[in-house]
């Protein structure tokens, strides 16, 4: 793991931790504890942030599997930029507008 993978993994961490307010980190490999985070969470959790959750799950995903920062959709470099800002960004620029419309 890179040291920008090492930093984006705790930006996503402290930000899942955050919007799940105080819920266990996630345990990227399974995904039935996942679920169960997110069902343990205080009241109803609305859907955007469900969403949010979901993605960010997904981008610890690739940066365990060593796919983070390429391009869901080309396959492509995302670029540290876009990284920086949408750290759980599944497209990169070109793409997402396309992905974003097909949603």
């Amino acid at each position: 793991m890179s040291r920008f993978e090492a930093d984006a993994r705790e930006v996503l961490l402290r930000r899942r931790r955050s919007l799940s307010q105080g819920a266990a980190p996630p345990r990227p490999s399974d995904p039935a504890a996942r679920w169960a985070d997110y069902e343990s969470m205080p009241g109803p959790v609305p859907e955007g942030v469900r969403r949010e959750l979901a993605d960010i799950d997904a981008a610890l995903d690739r940066i365990q599997q060593g796919r983070y920062g390429t391009c869901l959709a080309c396959g492509g470099p995302m670029g540290l930029q876009r990284l920086r800002a949408i750290p759980e960004a599944r497209y990169c620029i070109a793409c997402s507008g396309h992905h974003h419309h097909a949603e």
